[in-house]
């Protein structure tokens, strides 16, 4: 007997081996999503957690959803508590609020609970035993990385002077209509708090498009407390960084309005995504006013939004 005769069963039995592969397959493919509707959370299971959540939430606090995509919980949950869920926000330091519950859902697929805590976990304590209802569960933790917020730019824009300010000291206002500051110019060129993506994460932030070439565009705030620490946080809008070269740098930064001293200057840089972040320690005494500005030589596409906060102490007192 040749060798190609020996190999001939063996290459008829194929076909049918691959047939076997696929129906094994398929059969796979039918056991996972007939199992699958009981690993989601009934509407029972939400209006659970939600009567649990409105029976002891406490101002400040915050949810987190367990994976990330879990948006049906926010149909459900109560509206005074800001809910969190985007993609690494299991690394997010959350530090406006003090204690934070975690919604999850660890049953469903690639939900990998012990990378979730892994990352979530450090500077965080449990408090109690977590709440179950369902394929639900609902631990409550403290924030170590809790901060509190002395001061937020976003929040109190509607008192800031803003203009736009050249390199010689002459400024240009941008008079406030009750909504927004409109400076003279293009239609983008205004501050406002606005709700912007950057590099996936959510953010109520100042719409700061720079004005081009060496101006600035400045908001300028009052009673900005000292003993805190000042730290700016902004970035350029997440379809924005990518694909052009030939664009500037964002300067992005805070002045000292009295003194003129520099207490922050970022690059935000063209092709890096993401939140950039700096900060500055006040020291203690009056509060101070400071000037929030934006900058960059070609505007061309700069979307940058930005905030500035005063913050105390990690797990100091709201």
């Amino acid at each position: 007997m040749n060798e190609n005769s020996a190999h001939r069963p063996l290459l008829r039995a194929l076909p049918l081996v691959e047939l076997g592969v696929m129906v094994l397959v398929a059969l796979l493919c039918l056991l996972f999503y007939a199992r699958l509707p009981g690993r989601f959370a009934s509407e029972a299971d939400y209006r659970a957690v939600s009567e649990r959540l409105r029976a002891e939430l406490r101002p400040g606090d915050a949810v987190l959803l367990f994976p990330w995509w879990t948006e049906r919980a926010r149909l459900y949950l109560p509206p005074e508590a800001p809910v969190y869920g985007y993609f690494g926000s299991d690394r997010a330091d959350l530090n406006a609020h003090p204690r934070i519950w975690v919604l999850g859902e660890p049953q469903l697929p690639n939900a990998d609970e012990s990378d979730f805590l892994k990352a979530f976990q450090p500077y965080r304590v449990a408090v109690g035993q977590p709440f179950h209802a369902g394929n639900l569960t609902l631990a409550l933790y403290t924030n170590g990385r809790y901060r509190p917020h002395r001061f937020v730019a976003s929040e109190s824009y509607a008192s800031a002077r803003v203009y736009l300010e050249s390199p010689d000291g002459t400024r240009r206002p941008c008079p406030f209509d009750g909504r927004v500051h409109r400076c003279p110019g293009p239609p983008h060129l205004y501050v406002a708090p606005e709700w912007h993506e950057i590099y996936y994460e959510p953010r109520h932030c100042l719409w700061m498009h720079p004005p081009g070439g060496k101006d600035r565009l400045v908001a300028e705030f009052d009673n900005v407390p000292g003993g805190t620490g000042l730290r700016i946080e902004g970035g350029i809008i997440f379809e924005y960084p990518y694909g052009r070269p030939h664009l500037s740098t964002i300067h992005m930064g805070v002045d000292d309005a009295r003194s003129g001293e520099r207490l922050l200057d970022v690059v935000v840089p063209q092709g890096v995504p993401g939140v950039q972040i700096a900060e500055h320690a006040l020291p203690p005494g009056e509060p101070r006013t400071v000037k929030i500005w934006s900058q960059a030589d070609n505007a061309e596409l700069r979307q940058l939004c930005l905030d500035v906060f005063a913050l105390g102490p990690a797990g100091g007192n709201p």
